[in-house]
């Protein structure tokens, strides 16, 4: 037996903010203190190391459950199968519904019971729960999907990966340039097509040192009285973190798979930071003495920027849609998913398909 995606959908949200819409943004340290260089010269170094040119916004009537229901309903067609027939609806996000104007998380009820209820499943055996796990939420649902299938517990289920991170962000922090919005979502399925689907998979939480790399913390402008939470990061420990831990996790995710290096023929990492991405593949295929091929990393963060959860399955339905020019994937190729994010969590999982 085997665990296939027989469905993929996105939702990208029609507001594009370019680089050139910060011009206007007062950018301060964490410590309050404004930054002598002009604002054209943050975002041209800021476009430098991200690769980031523009990225997407959810239009203001929408919250994450309601584009994770469209990247849902996708996915169900897209696998021409009767909703009802679900086990499981695993949502993976990190804030939940944040109203346009407003500044509280909504999770209650769960992101999964609204988008069920927005798809109309009745099938109260369809068991809709939330995952929250940093960027990698969408992969580690994957996991998740793929142990309820292997047990026999389940024989299809739907993942999705969503977020609304432009209500969250600092205006006055540089970081906030890197954050979007979007959806992603998968079906997975039971498959008696053997040798095919996920082959292995890894997972790892560090919460040592390194728990709150990422967090919740107060404007970077000083004397205000905003005391509203702002997703913050450390961006260099990330960077250094990342770059030690996830090429060996997709390493023994590799070697967990039975694969040869020379079968991978495509890498679909979380789309965190161009440069950050381009050292962690780099440093993979060096624990291997070899050198990163060329376009073994689709990329779609340079228009779209970093949308945490939802990052990859929207980058695995746009390149199955033939959104990549030249380049596809066939029967039998072998890929990867990997990813990291708050917690700080990594993962990674072989797939042929």
């Amino acid at each position: 037996m085997s665990v296939e995606i027989t469905g993929v959908g996105s939702y990208i949200p029609n507001v594009i903010r370019k680089n050139e819409d910060f011009l206007n943004h007062k950018f301060y340290t964490p410590d309050g203190q404004g930054f002598d260089d002009h604002p054209e010269e943050i975002i041209k170094k800021f476009e430098a190391i991200t690769g980031i040119k523009e990225r997407r916004y959810v239009e203001d009537h929408l919250n994450t459950s309601d584009i994770g229901t469209i990247a849902a309903q996708k996915a169900i067609e897209n696998a021409k199968i009767d909703p009802e027939s679900l086990d499981y609806i695993i949502v993976a996000h990190n804030f939940g519904n944040v109203k346009h104007g407003t500044t509280q998380t909504d999770i209650l009820p769960s992101i999964a019971a609204r988008i069920k209820q927005n798809l109309g499943v009745k099938n109260p055996s369809a068991v809709a729960y939330d995952i929250i796990f940093g960027c990698p939420g969408w992969l580690e649902g994957s996991i998740q999907a793929k142990a309820f299938i292997d047990s026999g517990i389940a024989r299809r289920c739907l993942v999705v990966g969503v977020e609304t991170l432009s209500r969250v962000v600092d205006p006055h922090d540089r970081d906030s340039m890197i954050y979007s919005d979007g959806a992603g979502a998968t079906i997975y399925e039971y498959s008696e097509n053997k040798g095919h689907g996920i082959l292995s998979h890894q997972s790892a939480s560090f919460t040592d040192d390194e728990a709150y790399y990422i967090f919740f913390g107060e404007t970077n402008k000083s004397k205000t009285e905003d005391k509203t939470g702002y997703i913050k990061m450390y961006g260099r420990k990330i960077y250094n973190f990342a770059l030690i831990n996830v090429p060996k996790a997709m390493k023994s995710c590799l070697e967990k798979s039975g694969k040869d290096i020379s079968e991978l023929k495509k890498i679909f990492i979380h789309q965190a930071n161009e440069k950050m991405d381009e050292a962690i593949v780099q440093r993979f295929y060096k624990l291997y003495g070899m050198e990163m091929p060329d376009k073994i990393m689709p990329m779609s963060i340079g228009k779209l920027g970093n949308s945490s959860v939802a990052t990859i399955p929207t980058l695995y339905d746009l390149f199955i849609n033939g959104h990549f020019d030249d380049e596809e994937l066939k029967g039998g190729d072998v890929i990867m998913f990997a990813s990291v994010g708050a917690g700080m969590n990594i993962n990674a999982m072989i797939y042929q398909l």
